[in-house]
Protein backbone atom coordinates (compact mmCIF):
# COMPACT_ATOMS: atom_id res chain seq x y z
CA UNK A 1 0.00 0.00 0.00
CA UNK A 2 2.82 2.31 0.79
CA UNK A 3 4.35 1.88 -2.74
CA UNK A 4 1.14 2.58 -4.16
CA UNK A 5 0.66 5.74 -1.93
CA UNK A 6 4.28 7.22 -3.16
CA UNK A 7 3.76 6.06 -7.06
CA UNK A 8 0.55 8.40 -6.38
CA UNK A 9 2.75 11.68 -4.49
CA UNK A 10 5.15 11.35 -7.43
CA UNK A 11 2.66 11.65 -10.23
CA UNK A 12 1.26 14.57 -8.57
CA UNK A 13 4.66 16.20 -7.77
CA UNK A 14 5.64 15.56 -11.23
CA UNK A 15 2.25 16.94 -12.80
CA UNK A 16 2.35 19.91 -10.71
CA UNK A 17 5.80 20.88 -11.70
CA UNK A 18 5.07 20.64 -15.38
CA UNK A 19 1.37 22.37 -14.75
CA UNK A 20 3.80 25.20 -13.01
CA UNK A 21 5.84 24.99 -16.12
CA UNK A 22 3.24 25.74 -18.88
CA UNK A 23 1.79 28.63 -16.26
CA UNK A 24 4.98 30.31 -16.30
CA UNK A 25 5.04 29.98 -20.40
CA UNK A 26 1.55 31.46 -20.33
CA UNK A 27 2.69 34.01 -17.96
CA UNK A 28 5.75 35.21 -19.82
CA UNK A 29 3.90 35.71 -22.90
CA UNK A 30 1.01 37.48 -21.25
CA UNK A 31 3.51 39.92 -20.19
CA UNK A 32 5.63 40.48 -23.48
CA UNK A 33 4.70 43.08 -25.53
CA UNK A 34 7.53 42.96 -27.89
CA UNK A 35 10.60 41.22 -28.39
CA UNK A 36 14.38 41.13 -30.49
CA UNK A 37 16.29 38.51 -30.91
CA UNK A 38 19.12 36.70 -32.95
CA UNK A 39 18.27 34.24 -35.05
CA UNK A 40 19.30 31.48 -37.19
CA UNK A 41 16.72 29.86 -39.38
CA UNK A 42 17.63 26.20 -41.20
CA UNK A 43 15.27 25.54 -44.49
CA UNK A 44 16.02 22.20 -45.72
CA UNK A 45 19.51 22.53 -44.62
CA UNK A 46 20.25 26.01 -46.09
CA UNK A 47 21.18 28.21 -43.06
CA UNK A 48 20.76 31.63 -43.13
CA UNK A 49 20.72 34.22 -39.64
CA UNK A 50 20.35 37.60 -38.74
CA UNK A 51 18.11 39.83 -36.50
CA UNK A 52 14.67 40.25 -35.80
CA UNK A 53 12.31 42.22 -34.02
CA UNK A 54 8.58 40.59 -33.09
CA UNK A 55 5.37 42.67 -31.82
CA UNK A 56 2.28 41.06 -30.59
CA UNK A 57 0.39 40.74 -32.17
CA UNK A 58 1.15 39.49 -35.38
CA UNK A 59 3.96 41.78 -36.02
CA UNK A 60 7.69 41.00 -37.38
CA UNK A 61 10.79 42.94 -38.84
CA UNK A 62 13.51 40.68 -39.73
CA UNK A 63 17.33 41.43 -41.17
CA UNK A 64 18.86 38.75 -42.96
CA UNK A 65 22.97 38.77 -42.44
CA UNK A 66 25.09 38.51 -45.32
CA UNK A 67 22.13 37.82 -47.90
CA UNK A 68 20.98 40.34 -50.68
CA UNK A 69 19.55 43.27 -48.33
CA UNK A 70 17.30 40.56 -47.70
CA UNK A 71 14.22 41.33 -45.10
CA UNK A 72 10.99 40.08 -44.11
CA UNK A 73 8.28 42.27 -42.69
CA UNK A 74 4.82 41.72 -41.24
CA UNK A 75 2.05 44.91 -40.53
CA UNK A 76 -0.10 42.14 -39.35
CA UNK A 77 -1.89 41.45 -42.21
CA UNK A 78 0.82 41.03 -45.00
CA UNK A 79 4.06 39.20 -45.26
CA UNK A 80 6.83 40.42 -47.27
CA UNK A 81 9.87 39.04 -48.25
CA UNK A 82 12.19 41.04 -50.29
CA UNK A 83 15.76 40.86 -51.43
CA UNK A 84 17.57 42.78 -53.94
CA UNK A 85 16.08 41.10 -56.96
CA UNK A 86 12.41 39.39 -55.51
CA UNK A 87 10.08 40.80 -53.60
CA UNK A 88 7.16 38.29 -52.18
CA UNK A 89 3.88 39.30 -51.06
CA UNK A 90 1.76 36.65 -49.05
CA UNK A 91 -1.56 36.93 -47.17
CA UNK A 92 0.08 36.58 -43.62
CA UNK A 93 -3.23 34.15 -42.84
CA UNK A 94 -1.92 31.87 -45.19
CA UNK A 95 1.78 31.23 -43.66
CA UNK A 96 2.56 29.33 -40.05
CA UNK A 97 3.84 32.53 -38.82
CA UNK A 98 0.41 33.87 -38.69
CA UNK A 99 0.20 31.65 -35.78
CA UNK A 100 3.67 32.13 -33.98
CA UNK A 101 2.92 35.84 -34.20
CA UNK A 102 -0.17 35.18 -32.66
CA UNK A 103 0.94 35.66 -28.92
CA UNK A 104 -3.03 35.06 -27.71
CA UNK A 105 -3.70 32.23 -29.88
CA UNK A 106 -0.43 30.74 -28.15
CA UNK A 107 -1.56 31.20 -24.92
CA UNK A 108 -5.07 29.57 -25.71
CA UNK A 109 -3.34 26.61 -27.28
CA UNK A 110 -0.71 26.37 -24.82
CA UNK A 111 -3.31 25.81 -21.87
CA UNK A 112 -4.79 23.06 -23.60
CA UNK A 113 -1.72 21.26 -24.56
CA UNK A 114 0.65 19.14 -22.80
CA UNK A 115 4.38 19.77 -22.80
CA UNK A 116 7.44 17.96 -22.74
CA UNK A 117 10.74 18.83 -21.71
CA UNK A 118 13.64 17.97 -23.22
CA UNK A 119 16.80 17.96 -22.28
CA UNK A 120 15.79 19.57 -18.93
CA UNK A 121 16.19 22.85 -20.72
CA UNK A 122 13.80 23.42 -23.33
CA UNK A 123 10.05 23.21 -23.26
CA UNK A 124 7.92 21.96 -26.54
CA UNK A 125 4.67 22.46 -27.09
CA UNK A 126 3.14 21.09 -30.65
CA UNK A 127 -0.06 22.75 -32.07
CA UNK A 128 -1.85 21.12 -34.96
CA UNK A 129 -4.12 23.69 -36.66
CA UNK A 130 -5.68 22.37 -40.16
CA UNK A 131 -2.73 20.88 -42.34
CA UNK A 132 0.08 22.40 -39.96
CA UNK A 133 2.12 21.07 -37.58
CA UNK A 134 4.18 23.37 -35.62
CA UNK A 135 6.27 22.91 -32.28
CA UNK A 136 7.09 25.73 -30.23
CA UNK A 137 9.66 25.67 -28.09
CA UNK A 138 10.79 27.32 -24.68
CA UNK A 139 13.40 28.33 -22.26
CA UNK A 140 12.84 25.77 -19.47
CA UNK A 141 14.26 28.71 -16.55
CA UNK A 142 12.95 31.95 -18.34
CA UNK A 143 10.13 30.26 -20.20
CA UNK A 144 10.72 32.98 -23.12
CA UNK A 145 10.22 31.60 -26.95
CA UNK A 146 13.39 30.41 -28.23
CA UNK A 147 12.42 28.66 -31.10
CA UNK A 148 9.68 26.69 -33.69
CA UNK A 149 9.87 24.02 -36.50
CA UNK A 150 6.95 23.65 -38.92
CA UNK A 151 6.43 23.21 -42.86
CA UNK A 152 6.42 26.67 -44.54
CA UNK A 153 4.14 27.25 -47.31
CA UNK A 154 6.30 25.48 -50.35
CA UNK A 155 6.41 22.69 -48.13
CA UNK A 156 10.31 23.20 -46.83
CA UNK A 157 10.89 21.75 -43.47
CA UNK A 158 12.10 25.13 -41.40
CA UNK A 159 13.82 25.30 -38.32
CA UNK A 160 13.99 28.41 -36.48
CA UNK A 161 15.95 28.87 -33.29
CA UNK A 162 16.44 32.50 -31.00
CA UNK A 163 18.94 33.78 -29.02
CA UNK A 164 20.20 36.96 -27.19
CA UNK A 165 15.99 38.07 -26.35
CA UNK A 166 15.04 41.13 -25.11
CA UNK A 167 11.42 41.75 -24.23
CA UNK A 168 9.38 44.58 -24.23
CA UNK A 169 11.52 47.50 -25.66
CA UNK A 170 10.66 50.85 -27.30
CA UNK A 171 9.94 50.04 -31.34
CA UNK A 172 10.68 52.67 -33.72
CA UNK A 173 6.75 54.02 -34.84
CA UNK A 174 6.95 52.66 -38.80
CA UNK A 175 9.15 49.66 -38.17
CA UNK A 176 6.49 47.07 -39.32
CA UNK A 177 5.97 49.16 -42.16
CA UNK A 178 5.15 47.35 -45.88
CA UNK A 179 8.24 47.95 -48.13
CA UNK A 180 7.34 48.97 -51.51
CA UNK A 181 8.31 46.63 -54.18
CA UNK A 182 10.99 49.26 -56.42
Amino acid sequence: MLKYLTIFFLYILISNSNADIKNKVIENLINTNNLDFKFEQNINGKIENGNCTVEYPKKIFCEYARSNNKILVSNGRSLVIKTRTSYYRYPLEKTPLNLILDKNYLIDKIKSLNERIIDNNLVNFTIIEKDNEIEIFFNNETYDLIGWQNTDIYQNFNITFLSSIRKNRILPKNLFKIPSQN
